[in-house]
């Protein structure tokens, strides 16, 4: 059949062939591929919020071109980039492809966009290096399959497995490719399907943003070892190792224990680069709309730490994609890298593609609502195969919230021999000892007339607060029981703790809102989950309140009892904390203590917490 995966669809019609004699013409491709990436001055789009599927949605809309609905469109999400399948069971819910591979709700997202285009010629691909039978497993294990058969589109391997190369349109059929003399892939062959599209179609990358243990980090550039083919030995498809050949050697000393050297590991780095290089002259795609949802620093397969928000990074020029992408991962001129790969401020990879094309990627043009992620620091996490580990923040532009060594911190003092009567008077002796947060300023950084101080102490049963709220209107609908948990409370007046009990996951924390009347909602938080908000979770809060509506002053006492709090409560603990305040009517403040300095109010951003130290 055409399409041996799905059989939702017949196989496109490839058109006029771009091949005679079964050769593809290497030297046109390549000339295409610099004309078309030298006049190619559009921005890339970074874009935040929202599900995976709205993300590719409107990363669709952003940047792929408008082309006739006819036009056959190729798809190639990265779904071969991971280890090996795993026992969900066994591995913690890990089935060994999330996190690694394409969210296939982003490329739902992208498909629905086209469709509403009017285009009808889509085909599903990707390269993977395993027999038939895995792939069969792969498609049921990622979804792609599924996806594939509700959206009544092929899913085909683009290699040469027995299958893909001969049955109905051959799409994983090899072709040679002439004009390779002295690229350094000189023995590479193409995919049919990809030739055909390159030619005569649109190819659309749909890579998975995350740090990787070879080449720093994967995304377009990386994304295309999965589509080329070697000449060296039969199947070409299994010939795809060829690309990091260098890198065998260096493995094999490591693997015997035997000295392997930085060096090495790094020679065989940017031998790779040029080669990724040589290959995006012959392959670039026409656009690459990157899937970061989220997206995953670490090494890229076992060690994955999610990064703090959604985002799609999406544009027409492969290298200067993934540029935002190193900078958005915190891996663009990045002295910690530099000072273990060798002076690399950021991927070989990165730096190769920009060299064949004479690019400065010093400045590039980035639009969308997230594209102002890019004007702070940015964490990062990179652990190398080559046996170093990287954490931190990067320096340079204006961070949205203060850098991590300004952030404030504020003390919960200890206990002790002292009690607290929660009566929401806070004239225990304990809170003469505690030196507050205090604040004025609202989510931009911006000054207000209203002053909110918090106080914390202590016990190994519990953290308390003591809140006093000036200039506020006590916006509360009374009508609700204090007693019933207050389901979106920050609707309304309130006050709003944020706090990482395990600072190693700045993605997850607790969200406590306490209102002035003693109304409570809380819920834990997971920026890299989906869905993010468990609102089960229960603080174990017990909260007392006093209110003076002439003087326009509330006063909140509290103790949070909760094992998930308790349990980090120790002493020199320093804990990732979020202090906010949501005031007024009709005109909402966003007050918070540690401003995110975002463009429009948004509290979910834990790189710009502050801290809570335990005295």
């Amino acid at each position: 059949t055409p399409d041996a995966v799905t059989r939702a669809s017949p196989a496109w019609d490839a058109g006029t062939p771009v091949v005679t004699g079964g050769t593809v013409d290497g030297a046109a491709l390549m000339a295409r591929t610099r004309a078309r990436l030298a006049a190619d001055d559009s921005p890339v789009h970074v874009l935040t919020g929202g599900t995976a599927e709205d993300l590719g949605r409107r990363a669709c809309e952003a940047a792929v071109p408008r082309v006739p609905a006819d036009t056959p469109i190729l798809l190639k999400p990265n779904i071969g980039g991971f280890n090996w399948f795993k026992n969900p069971k066994r591995s913690g819910g890990d089935d060994g492809l999330r996190g690694r591979t394409t969210d296939p709700a982003f490329v739902r997202g992208v498909i629905r966009c086209l469709k509403a285009r009017g285009h009808t010629r889509l085909t599903l691909a990707e390269g993977w290096g395993a027999m038939p039978k895995d792939w069969q497993r792969l498609m049921k294990v990622s979804g792609y399959g599924a996806l594939a058969e509700a959206e009544g589109i092929p899913m085909v391997a683009l290699q040469d497995d027995g299958v893909f190369d001969v049955q109905g349109d051959q799409p994983g059929k090899p072709l040679a490719v002439s004009g390779l003399e002295g690229t350094g892939v000189e023995t590479a062959l193409m995919p049919k399907a990809l030739a055909e599209h390159l030619a005569h179609g649109l190819v659309i990358s749909l890579p998975k943003i995350k740090a990787h243990r070879f080449a720093v980090f994967s995304a377009g550039l990386k994304g295309m070892q999965g589509t080329v083919y070697y000449s060296d030995a039969a199947p070409a498809y299994l010939q795809r190792w060829r690309t990091h050949r260098e890198l065998g050697p260096w493995r094999r000393k490591k693997k015997a224990g035997e000295p392997a050297p930085v060096a090495e590991f790094v020679a065989a780095l940017e031998v790779f680069a040029d080669r990724i290089a040589a290959l995006m002259l012959l392959e670039a795609p026409h656009v690459v709309l990157a899937e970061g949802a989220p997206a995953m620093s670490g090494d890229g397969f076992v060690v994955l730490t999610p990064t703090p928000e959604p985002v799609a990074i999406a544009g027409t020029h492969p290298v200067k994609v993934d540029r935002v992408v190193a900078a958005y991962l915190g891996l663009w001129d990045n002295a910690a890298l530099a000072a273990e790969l060798g002076g690399h401020r950021t991927s070989p990879v990165l730096t190769a593609a920009a060299a064949k094309l004479g690019l400065d990627l010093t400045t590039v043009k980035v639009e969308g609502d997230g594209a102002d992620l890019l004007d702070r620091p940015r964490p990062y996490h990179l652990k190398s195969m080559a046996g170093f580990e990287i954490r931190g923040t990067t320096a340079g532009a204006p961070a949205a919230g203060p850098p991590a060594d300004d952030r404030p911190t504020v003390t919960a003092v200890a206990l002790g021999a002292d009690a607290v009567t929660l009566d929401g008077r806070a004239d225990e002796p304990v809170w003469a000892r505690a030196t507050p947060a205090v604040w004025t300023t609202d989510f931009a950084g911006e000054t207000t007339p209203h002053r909110t101080e918090v106080r914390f102490a202590w016990a190994p049963d519990g953290l308390y607060l003591h809140a006093t709220l000036h200039d506020t209107g006590l916006n509360t609908d009374r009508s609700k029981p204090v007693g019933v948990e207050r389901f979106q409370l920050y609707k309304e007046d309130c006050l709003e703790l944020f706090l990482d009990p395990d600072p190693s996951t700045p993605n997850a924390y607790l969200e406590i809102e306490l209102g002035p009347f003693g109304h409570v909602f809380d819920l834990k938080v997971n920026l890299a989950a989906r869905p993010r908000e468990d609102m089960a979770w229960n603080s174990d809060a017990r909260v007392a309140t006093t209110q003076d509506p002439s003087g326009r002053v509330a006063t909140i006492e509290a103790k949070l009892t909760n094992r998930a709090i308790t349990a980090a409560l120790r002493p020199g603990a320093l804990l990732p904390l979020g202090l906010f305040r949501m005031e007024g009517k009709g005109r909402r403040a966003y007050l918070a203590w540690s401003p995110p300095r975002t463009a429009k109010p948004k509290f979910h951003v834990p790189e710009a917490f502050g801290r809570l130290r335990l005295e």
